[in-house]
């Protein structure tokens, strides 16, 4: 059986190292489960890959952005702007037709928080 070597890869991934990169991602894809698009012929994983890539089998540059967003450790996410929600309270009217607001004191809004509990200290806060 014929070996696959670096050169059989180095006209479809240019750079040495990235092929490793690439290759040793994709090894470690099979290795977790990923299904292999080439017959394995009691070949290992890593030379499965380096098959893969030489038989343009899988593209390098679907290898390289997925192990990209395997090294990403924050994804931003664009989620869409908060929508202006309108307050739910209805202002209450006087006889004159006057529109009030409840109104807290400084005083009510202490007493308030003072019997508020502190939440509970778990194992991550105390270290």
């Amino acid at each position: 059986m014929a070996r696959v070597t670096v050169e059989d890869c180095i006209d479809k991934v240019d750079n040495r190292f990235d092929l490793v990169l690439l290759a040793s991602h994709r090894a470690r894809m099979i290795s977790s489960g990923a299904p292999i698009t080439i017959s394995r012929d009691n070949d290992k994983n890593p030379v499965v890959a380096l098959r893969e890539i030489a038989d343009e089998t899988v593209a390098p540059e679907d290898l390289k952005e997925d192990f990209i967003h395997s090294l990403q450790q924050h994804v931003e996410v664009d989620e869409p702007e908060a929508e202006v929600v309108p307050t739910l309270v209805t202002p209450v009217s006087d006889a004159a037709g006057d529109v009030q607001f409840d109104r807290m004191t400084e005083e009510d809004l202490l007493r308030g928080l003072e019997g508020l509990v502190p939440p509970a200290e778990t194992e991550d806060d105390s270290e």
